[in-house]
């Protein structure tokens, strides 16, 4: 029997749309599951900050002034200035009751050091969670957001965390030589330390970078992405991200349900292919090669940040307020992964 030829033509066009769905949902779905986190976004308005957030942006917005605007440009080629910031995190780590280990190595025969303190775990001492930011700035820039924002909140939340037990080890590390020219090669500080933590055969259950984190906008268009994220994510820079590559998922996914359950704040997560740009521009990258789990907290740098790598990266740029809502925030994750309780974290902050 020969079918007209408009059955064909309907049969044909069915048969069209059904293999382009199932084309669509094997690109989306893969889509669907790295961008896919629990719990939701905060929205509206934000509430007044509390006593405690207040006292958190004073100081973070006096180490970032520390860095950016006293001590300065700090890098390979202003030891001066680079040494200054070793000392200054020192001090800081040594004040909040720790002991400082500098992790040193050479370069050209001069020494660059990454800072080490720890709190042993009571339960799983052998379970290791990093908490890190870079502190060197790039060639000329003062670096108050990239990554002097970073440093802040990591000294922040070690002070938080100085003498408080927890079941896994934690650790807070402050990296050297994440900027040009020694991102992403040997010589990166970050790299240094994560192979030495290969090497030993250690266990980092999770490593979290603070990348850049001080920078916020209200205004449309102010966020950009790389594509295809543009598709999914909002055009305004008020969130804070959280970024892992693909092996990282479940980390990223865990810290995102942490910080949207606990903090009222706008928040977006994603589990990306390392090779997309900017997913792997931070420490987290190094902990990547060793075959470690880790993910960066970012206000996203250069897709927000107007002063990213420049002279005019200075700390009244930074948004002290919505930067200590995002610490403040940080708290439970950091508490969720080692394993304290919210009470008894909740409690040290009240006496804090």
């Amino acid at each position: 029997m020969k079918l007209p030829v408009q059955w064909i033509s309907q049969a044909a066009i069915a048969r069209l749309a059904i293999l382009a769905g199932i084309i669509g949902m094997a690109i989306a779905l893969p889509w669907f599951v790295m961008l896919r986190m629990p719990g939701k976004s905060y929205q509206g308005e934000l509430p007044p900050l509390t006593s405690a957030q207040s006292d958190l942006a004073a100081e973070l917005r006096q180490d970032v002034i520390m860095l950016a605007e006293e001590i300065g440009i700090r890098n390979y080629s202003d030891r001066e200035g680079l040494n200054a910031a070793v000392e200054f995190i020192e001090t800081e780590f040594r004040q909040a009751g720790y002991t400082v280990e500098r992790q040193q190595y050479q370069i050209d025969g001069k020494p660059f050091s990454n800072l080490i303190v720890e709190i042993p775990g009571t339960k799983h001492p052998d379970e290791i969670v990093v908490i890190g930011a870079h502190y060197d700035s790039i060639y000329d820039s003062p670096a108050a957001n990239d990554n002097g924002s970073g440093v802040a909140a990591t000294l922040a939340l070690a002070r938080r965390f100085a003498e408080v037990p927890s079941d896994r080890t934690l650790r807070f590390v402050a990296f050297v030589n994440e900027e040009p020219p020694f991102f992403q090669t040997e010589q990166m500080g970050s790299l240094v330390y994560a192979k030495r933590c290969r090497q030993r055969e250690e266990n980092i259950v999770v490593a979290i970078s603070l990348e850049t984190i001080g920078y916020y906008s209200d205004e449309a268009g102010s966020q950009q992405y790389p594509p295809p994220l543009n598709l999914w994510y909002p055009s305004q820079g008020n969130f804070i991200g959280f970024v892992g590559n693909i092996d990282s998922g479940d980390r990223v996914r865990e810290a995102v349900g942490t910080f949207r359950d606990r903090t009222q704040f706008p928040s977006e997560g994603a589990a990306l292919p390392s090779d997309l740009p900017g997913v792997g521009w931070s420490d987290h990258w190094s902990f990547w090669q060793q075959g470690y789990q880790a993910l960066m907290v970012t206000d996203t740098a250069p897709f927000r940040y107007p002063y990213y790598h420049t002279i005019e990266d200075t700390p009244d740029k930074i948004d002290y307020n919505r930067f200590a809502r995002v610490v403040d925030g940080l708290v439970p994750v950091v508490a969720e992964f080692v394993g304290v309780s919210p009470a008894e974290m909740e409690n040290r902050e009240s006496n804090f």
